[in-house]
């Protein structure tokens, strides 16, 4: 008998800037599923990183594609058109991952599997079996308090807000209201999250093990910060506008 970790199709979304080195790897680990299937959303990387996921488009056919984006730039934008372009394919779920090796594709199925009782699966490095490797104590203690702080001001269960290693059931996913998302960096996931929330939908953490990037480099910046600290706050203050405006 097949089992919830081989009977789920899914549809892994994976957006790139300046990932040449990294791409190939992630991409030939995640082929060895048959059930899965890849979309590149390449942000016109100048190191030729969507050139090279042609390629692997050419040597994975009808299982690889990519998405070349010319608007404007960021994670946020290259999830929204992403999702937008699979939310109609025949799949079960629709995931979200990183394209710098940090998230192993040895957790997916258990993040797909998990999408059998929840409407979001969260790859959580701050559960019981979670962990980090090769980030120094400031990192870590700059993103357990970034946790705590989003916790605190929206009222998100999870315990890993900010973890980018996701699984939606497609039809979760079409629920959200793409179209009124204003993050653009990271913090586009913690409003993901917030909306998901707020349509009632349920979560599961499956434990991961995140691992620091060993090839290019990081795109975490002071905006990206300013951005994070500020979205919190954004977020509810648009919840209350909205009731506000209902009564």
């Amino acid at each position: 008998m097949t089992d919830g970790r081989t009977r789920r199709s899914a549809l892994v979304i994976v957006p790139t800037f300046n990932e040449r080195e990294n791409l190939p790897v992630l991409a030939t680990a995640l082929m060895k599923d048959p059930e899965v299937s890849v979309l590149v959303v390449d942000d016109r990387s100048p190191d030729g990183t969507g050139e090279l996921a042609d390629g692997l488009a050419r040597d994975y056919p009808g299982r690889i594609e990519v998405m070349h984006r010319t608007e404007r730039p960021g994670l946020g934008r290259s999830y929204i058109d992403g999702i937008r372009s699979v939310l109609d394919r025949p799949v079960d779920v629709i995931c979200q991952m990183d394209s710098d090796l940090s998230h192993d594709p040895q957790h997916l199925r258990d993040l797909i599997a998990a999408t059998a009782q929840a409407d979001v699966a969260i790859g959580s490095r701050y559960i019981p079996g979670g962990a980090i490797v090769n980030w120094p104590l400031r990192r870590k203690l700059l993103s357990r308090f970034a946790n705590t702080y989003i916790r605190l001001v929206t009222g998100l269960t999870p315990h890993d807000c900010t973890s980018g290693y996701r699984c939606w059931r497609r039809e979760a996913l079409a629920a959200l209201p793409l179209d009124q998302f204003g993050a653009n960096g990271y913090s586009f996931l913690v409003e993901m999250l917030f909306a998901a929330s707020a349509a009632g939908l349920t979560f599961a953490e499956v434990p991961i093990t995140f691992v620091e990037r060993r090839l290019g480099e990081s795109k975490l910046s002071r905006a990206v910060l300013v951005e994070s600290a500020i979205t919190p706050w954004r977020l509810v203050a648009g919840r209350k506008g909205r009731r506000a405006a209902a009564r």
